[in-house]
């Protein structure tokens, strides 16, 4: 088993989001400036959404779609969140059972605090079970 650390230790606080009303140029600017590739698409501070690079890719550039898309319509929103309080234990096994690099990580009321992703596990994880996590998630 993985050490006891919570989530809200390992999490990235506050990310970068957008509104279902941003463009995917402006979300695209956002992954390349802060170096990140999944974007939180939020209503006031409610996760509504999630956008990756590779939706940008795959349901705009690849279906030649134009730039003045708006997020909210490529948004992912069957989502795979955490809470700050679950341990590491649980984040890994989401991020292995949904196949998933990043999850983000939401109070019990939907509110948005931040982002625990594959990298944030495997420098605070068990390096077996990280291994394992990883391997699973690149299946």
């Amino acid at each position: 088993m993985a050490d006891s650390h919570r989530i809200a230790e390992l999490m990235t606080k506050n990310p970068h989001s957008v509104t279902p009303t941003a463009s995917v140029v402006e979300a695209a600017k956002i992954m390349r400036d802060d170096d990140v590739g999944l974007i939180p698409v939020v209503e006031g501070q409610r996760l509504i959404g999630t956008v990756t690079d590779r939706d940008i890719t795959i349901r705009v550039v690849a279906e030649d779609r134009d730039q003045a898309t708006s997020v909210g319509e490529i948004a992912s929103t069957e989502l795979v969140t955490v809470d700050p309080q679950q341990d590491l234990d649980e984040a890994l096994r989401l991020l292995a059972r949904h196949q998933v690099r990043r999850l983000p990580v939401v109070q019990e009321d939907g509110r948005l605090v931040g982002i625990v992703s594959q990298a944030d596990v495997a420098r605070h994880g068990d390096d077996g079970q990280t291994g394992q996590v990883v391997e699973q998630i690149s299946q």
